[in-house]
């Protein structure tokens, strides 16, 4: 959230969050891939978010939109 909260401050609008793809995780269970979701949908100063293209991450990133 320190991150979100920076971003904001320097005047960004949209960043991309690379959480990965849980390849490396115990049983190879994406641990970040599903919580990333849940905590950006709690932030107020989250307005939107969407999986990013492969070009860009993938499944294993995700583009969010912060309110001004």
């Amino acid at each position: 959230m320190e991150f979100l909260n920076e971003e904001r401050k320097a005047g960004h609008r949209a960043v991309r969050i690379i959480h990965g793809q849980g390849f490396g995780s115990a049983g190879r269970k994406p641990v970040l891939k599903e919580k990333v979701p849940v905590w950006l949908a709690q932030r107020k100063e989250v307005l939107a978010f969407v999986q990013a293209p492969p070009y860009d991450g993938g499944a294993g990133a995700v583009y969010v939109l912060l309110a001004p």
